[in-house]
């Protein structure tokens, strides 16, 4: 067999490195798909083709699937499968109650946060409106391990949920004060509790509760941040 030369199993080495340690990228993607209803879609997609990146662009689909109604009982397999599905439902509405029937609307885009070797956060924001006595909006903060892809949970994420819970309701009191707030009018009489949202950003980790989550529709979304030096020792990293 012959043999490779030192120089040329030097550069394979370093490409090879170069490739593994090539920082993520993403890039914006729009659905441009002409549609009856209102429907504008744009979000974040990683830009390296590697399995790291299919593994982020899996979760981040998915994310916006579980967003877009769907009228048949299997999933979407695809975005554009799902907001076309979702706009022949406006039609059928449409044609059964005619120039009276409201433009339903659908909203979807992401952004990114923060990023760094450890932990990637996106924010995905929803809109949606088919009808009813006002629209449907929330905030999902998808997490990613960098290294892997992996969709990050909160345990991953906070080593002593018990100590970061504690600081959290600290925070949380401290926020109610601070914009006049009754923590009665929160958690429907139960006790505190995290949110199903936690993230970072450029000034620490960010909580946030989404409508109805912990008050009425008319409270709104309910955010504070923690600085990333009060809550470094309850984190994995």
């Amino acid at each position: 067999m012959k043999k490779i030369s030192l120089p040329i199993i030097i550069l394979i080495f370093i490409s090879s490195c170069e490739e593994e340690t090539k920082p993520l990228e993403f890039e914006i993607v729009s659905i441009e798909n002409t549609y009856e209803a209102d429907i504008e879609v744009t979000f974040d997609k990683a830009k390296v083709n590697s399995e790291i990146a299919k593994n982020i662009n899996s979760h981040i689909d998915s994310a916006i699937l579980k967003n877009v109604p769907f009228s048949r009982e299997e999933e979407a397999t695809s975005i554009e499968e799902a907001l076309k599905d979702f706009d022949e439902q406006y039609k059928s509405f449409k044609n059964n109650f005619g120039e009276s029937a409201q433009t339903w609307s659908l909203a979807i885009e992401t952004e990114i946060l923060y990023k760094t070797e450890n932990i990637v956060t996106m924010g995905l924001s929803v809109y949606s409106d088919t009808g009813g006595a006002h629209g449907n909006d929330s905030i999902q903060f998808l997490n990613f391990n960098p290294e892997n892809g992996a969709l990050l949970t909160q345990n991953d994420i906070i080593s002593d949920m018990k100590g970061f819970k504690k600081l959290a309701e600290s925070f949380f009191l401290d926020h109610m004060k601070n914009e006049g707030l009754d923590i009665k009018e929160f958690f429907f009489g139960k006790p505190f509790q995290l949110p199903e949202n936690i993230g970072f950003n450029e000034e620490g980790i960010i909580l946030l509760y989404n409508n109805y989550e912990i008050a009425s529709y008319a409270q709104g979304y309910t955010e504070f941040v923690i600085s990333i030096e009060k809550a470094k020792e309850f984190l994995s990293f």
